[in-house]
Parts: C-alpha cells; structure tokens; sequence
C-alpha cells in the first residue's frame, strides 16, 4: 500500500522559513519522481516544484528563488525548503509520487498559514 505523510506545515510569519517533509512508502521511491502542490481556498491545485529521478527540479515562476525541492532516496522522504514566505503563499501543500508506470498518487496535505 502506497503512502505519502507530509509534516512540517504551519503558521509563519512573512519572510519567514518553513521545511515540509514528505516520507513515502510502498514505491520505489528513487524510481519515482517527486512534486509539491498547493492549493489554496477557492483555487485550483497548482504544482510548485518538482523533482526527478536524475534530480532535475523545475519550479513554479511564483517560487524560483524562494523555494527548494530536494530527495533523499536513502529515506524515501522529499522535502521543501520555503524560505521568505509571503501571505499568498498559504495554502494545503500536497505530496504528489509519478511513478514508472505512470501510477498518480496522492498525500493527505499539511496546511501552510503565512500571516502577521
């Protein structure tokens, strides 16, 4: 059975920093490429980076700079550096695993709140 457990979200304060974590289990995680999404109230789910199995990342142009996906294929796990957070970037973060067969799945989300 597939599973992706997202931790690390929160409340910040703009400018501030947060590291979203995503442990994945029952893929073959180094195999599989790896994303976040977001999606805020009201709007469609929208992708903010991802990584490849060769570690190429592509990113949203509303968070190159700010942001950075990384993997550690040793721990299955993703991760998401958010460093000067803003207002519009509160939202549910969602884990997202593609694997070879083009099998799409899914974490449950962690919720981001960036606000005075």
């Amino acid at each position: 059975q597939v599973q992706l457990v997202e931790s690390g979200g929160g409340l910040v304060q703009p400018g501030g920093s947060l590291r979203l974590s995503c442990a994945a289990s029952g893929i073959y995680f180094r195999f599989t490429t790896m994303a976040w999404y977001r999606q805020a109230p009201g709007k469609q789910r929208d992708l903010v980076a991802r990584i490849h199995t060769s570690g190429i990342t592509t990113y949203s142009d509303s968070v190159k700079g700010r942001f950075t996906i990384t993997r550690d294929n040793a721990k299955s796990t993703v991760y998401l550096q958010m460093n000067n957070l803003e207002p519009a970037d509160t939202a549910d973060y969602y884990c997202n695993a593609v694997t070879m067969n083009g099998a799409d799945y899914w974490g449950k989300g962690t919720l981001v709140t960036v606000s005075p």
